[in-house]
């Protein structure tokens, strides 16, 4: 088995991108970066040997080589989505939490192998054309869809925009530095049923849907499976950090679309390796 594709997670919340992902076994977080204390300390206790910086106005390439991150084969996070939302006003490269150019940087800078974003759908109406050509100008291919979090079955439409990205010709020597000569050191990866995963997460399971929304909603394992959803119950005053907990739980991804989107970037990386070889 080689190294699983390392990590960058930015704007990492509670870690949901790194939990789908790091569930399919070929992928490592090895560095987050959070700004807000509480997700934070979640983070800390999940993931308590991953460094987590704090501002991504600070995060550059070099730190990162200078602590001994260098190599990075993938960035991922859902960057602010308040500049696009149809819930706000909708100010776009105007609005101050508009931070998709820190992303640009560190794809720019950093040079991974492969990028996943997340953000609102009202994102394809306003600004998703500059973040692809902002991609394709620093030589990636990306492809944005639209997945909502009922394709993983939970009890809720959820529409948000997916962007993957891709270079192909990327490879790393182990110290950040990048050439475009020969094969990447990617993982190997055995076909585990990936594309019948895919397959039911998007078209659903619908003769186990009822059964399976029951048990979501009072908070049990059902049938050994990963719930989409977890029971948040109701909010009770002076329970502590509640609010925190919920405001987490209402910023995450859901984590099974990264583990999806994984395990198709696995067998992408596997296909290339097969094709280096022949």
């Amino acid at each position: 088995m080689r190294n699983k594709l390392k990590i960058l997670d930015l704007f990492s919340g509670i870690g949901g991108f790194s939990l789908g992902l790091e569930r399919t076994g070929g992928f490592e977080t090895v560095a987050f970066c959070e700004i807000e204390d509480y997700p934070r300390r979640v983070l800390a206790k999940h993931w308590p040997d991953v460094p987590c910086y704090e501002d991504v106005k600070e995060l550059t390439h070099e730190r990162l080589a200078a602590d001994g991150l260098g190599g990075i084969d993938i960035i991922v996070g859902g960057y602010p989505c308040q500049p696009f939302s149809t819930a706000g006003q909708r100010r776009g490269a105007e609005d101050d939490r508009h931070l998709w150019p820190e992303v640009k940087r560190l794809m720019a800078t950093v040079r991974p192998a492969w990028g996943v974003f997340e953000n609102v759908a009202g994102h394809v109406s306003m600004g998703l054309d500059e973040v692809l050509s902002d991609l394709e100008g620093e030589g990636y291919s990306a492809w944005p869809t639209i997945i909502p979090a009922c394709a993983v079955d939970a009890p809720h439409r959820r529409d948000r925009v997916w962007i993957v990205a891709h270079c192909s010709e990327l490879q790393r020597d182990g110290c950040g530095e990048h050439s475009e000569q020969g094969p990447r050191q990617v993982p190997e990866f055995r076909d585990n049923g990936s594309a019948e995963f895919m397959a039911d997460a998007f078209n659903g399971r619908r003769e186990e849907q009822r059964e399976w929304e029951r048990a979501a909603f009072i908070g049990i394992k059902w049938r050994g499976r990963w719930l989409p959803e977890p029971n948040v119950g109701r909010v009770a005053h002076g329970v502590p950090s509640r609010v925190d907990r919920l405001k987490c739980l209402g910023n995450a991804v859901v984590p099974q679309i990264p583990e999806m989107i994984g395990y198709a970037i696995l067998e992408a990386e596997a296909a290339d390796r097969r094709n280096y070889e022949v």
